[in-house]
């Protein structure tokens, strides 16, 4: 049976949110198929490891009793999770195992782990993982490179513009311009950040100089973009892998406005409230579910985005526009799929075989071109 590692947590401001997520998908996955591991990644970077880590009232009460911490290894294509050399002996005086396990799921989300910077350590020692590559996370996490990507493929997005930290600062009157230009209102973002974290509106100068200064507190890159109104957001998600892949049922968040706040997605839940509710599926015609579902599609191969994601648009009137793609949506967006008959356990399933096919694809690659060349070198570096 194989071993899957989920790994939640790290060093982003979506942590939390992670071990919900990820918490989700070890109560869900099929455990006729799969023998699912929590790898708790700490906010100081400390990878933990352990039997308690599954329960959440651990991490309410912060109280990890037997969990260990651990360091990554990697061996014949796994991850091997040994013992911090600080740990003399475990439990009842035996030393602590190492544990190996056979395919990441990260459950992750934001800067960090989402961006790609996780996958790489995967990838570069052959471990399967599930979602997208280094690439494509990278590329999802990037809201300056995502928009640019879009406009690439000829994806409609709204105006916007963007400019580093350390520029700012030298010459704000010159990024104060570039923005204004785009007209008021207008949503300042910090480029590599999910949640709605650091996020804000500004409908005058007071108010997008208020903006600036919070993202810039959160990235060096900033995104300012034209804020529309009287819209409405529509999501959607896609799995597969390239040109193999299925939408999702449309949903409608029902009090959106602007922007959802981090507050407005994970904390106020309040029953029977309806600014907690999604509308699924969306109300929304015929044609406009079509070209939602084809744009939807469009981006994720834009990404070259593998498992699952879900693509956010914003539809005003007939015009729809691209807003982004969160390569490892919130609890996996389970949510857009059940009512399409595929239940929790089928999606997370789907995914790792996914997961699968794309490590056996880069298995297929040479990686090796040897051709003796440093044996045909001279000494300093000069050809013989």
């Amino acid at each position: 049976m194989k071993k899957i590692g989920i790994i939640i947590g790290g060093k982003s401001v979506e942590h939390e949110v992670s071990i919900i997520t990820g918490l989700q998908v070890f109560e869900n996955i099929d455990r006729s198929l799969y023998e699912p591991k929590i790898i708790y990644i700490q906010k100081d970077g400390r990878w933990l490891f352990g039997d308690c880590l599954h329960d959440i009232n651990n991490y309410k009460t912060k109280k990890f009793e037997g969990a260990y911490e651990v360091l990554p290894g990697f061996k014949d294509g796994k991850l091997i999770l040994y013992p911090h050399p600080d740990l003399k002996s475990g439990f009842f005086g035996k030393k602590y195992p190492a544990s190996e396990i056979d395919l990441v799921f990260p459950a992750v989300h934001g800067t960090n782990v989402e961006d790609g910077a996780l996958q790489g350590i995967f990838q570069m020692n052959g471990v399967p993982y599930a979602f997208g590559s280094v690439l494509s996370s990278a590329v999802g996490m990037d809201k300056v490179i995502m928009k640019k990507v879009f406009e690439s493929c000829n994806l409609p997005i709204v105006d916007y513009t963007w400019f580093y930290r350390s520029a700012y600062e030298e010459n704000k009157v010159k990024y104060i311009e570039k923005a204004e230009k785009i007209g008021y209102p207008l949503i300042v973002k910090p480029a590599n950040l999910g949640s709605s974290v650091g996020i804000n509106k500004a409908k005058n100068l007071d108010e997008l100089l208020f903006a600036i200064d919070v993202a810039k507190a959160y990235d060096r890159k900033i995104i300012v973009e034209k804020c529309l109104e009287d819209v409405r957001e529509i999501n959607c998600a896609v799995i597969g892998y390239e040109n193999n892949l299925q939408t999702s049922l449309c949903e409608e968040p029902v009090g959106w406005k602007d922007f959802l706040t981090y507050e407005d997605k994970y904390v106020n839940k309040k029953k029977d409230s309806s600014e907690s509710k999604r509308r699924i599926p969306a109300d929304i015609d015929e044609e406009t579910e079509t070209k939602i579902k084809d744009y939807a599609t469009e981006v994720f191969k834009a990404v070259d985005g593998c498992g699952n994601a879900r693509i956010d648009f914003l539809l005003r009137g007939n015009n729809i526009y691209v807003n982004e793609i969160n390569t490892i949506p919130g609890s996996i967006a389970f949510y857009l799929w059940e009512g399409k008959g595929m239940s929790f356990k089928q999606l997370i399933t789907t995914i790792i075989e996914l997961a699968e096919l794309q490590h056996s694809q880069r298995k297929d690659n040479i990686i090796s071109y040897d051709i003796d060349l440093l044996n045909k070198m001279g000494t300093g570096g000069k050809n013989k």
